[in-house]
């Protein structure tokens, strides 16, 4: 079934934003002392290609599905694409801690707590539950776009359709007219006759 193009346009791009984001931030943060492990820019690793572009790109496809979604099966598919992409990028870094124990392949967040803090919460946690929560968003929306399509196409044929005219009812009973018997006398006067007594 086709719907509207604009059902998941503001979470699709909010979503490319996020995915761009979380792709490029590990290289261009640095500019701005805002990095993990090392503080040079554009600074490549493996693991920041499993941690941070990889779902960075599955974000920003999800979002591009979504934007031009047109049918139910593909906003709910670009939907849950960015679910994933979120869900990684929040579980991405204690996962990592099997592949390689100790800080972690990320490193450390750099500089004080508070920058610590929102490193982590930019980088990873709070960039995948946005983009969670928008993904989540989108699946709700195109999920419930069926019902709303079938309850305004039978508004429209009730629309189209003539009024559906009244049952006929049981008949109503006629009234009798009471006739009064005629005084003799009162219809002789009126034709002009005498009535003898």
């Amino acid at each position: 079934m086709r719907i509207a193009r604009s059902t998941g346009r503001l979470s699709a791009i909010a979503i490319v934003l996020l995915g761009i984001w979380g792709a490029l931030i590990p290289f261009v943060g640095p500019y701005f002392n805002y990095s993990f492990g090392v503080n040079s820019s554009w600074h490549y690793t493996s693991d920041r290609l499993w941690l941070s572009i990889l779902p960075g790109i599955v974000a920003v496809l999800a979002g591009l599905i979504l934007f031009f979604a047109t049918t139910r099966v593909s906003g709910i598919l670009g939907g849950w694409l960015a679910i994933l992409a979120g869900a990684w990028f929040a579980v991405g870094p204690a996962v990592s801690l099997t592949w390689e124990p100790g800080r972690g392949p990320i490193g450390q967040p750099l500089f004080g707590a508070t920058r610590q803090a929102l490193e982590l919460i930019g980088y990873f946690y709070g960039l995948g539950a946005l983009i969670v929560a928008f993904g989540a968003f989108a699946v709700g929306r195109f999920s419930s776009r069926p019902g709303v399509a079938a309850d305004q196409a039978v508004a429209g044929v009730a629309r189209t359709e003539p009024p559906a005219q009244a049952a006929p009812g049981p008949p109503t009973p006629r009234r009798r007219r009471l006739r009064l018997p005629r005084r003799r006398g009162a219809g002789a006067a009126r034709e002009g006759r005498s009535v003898a007594p």
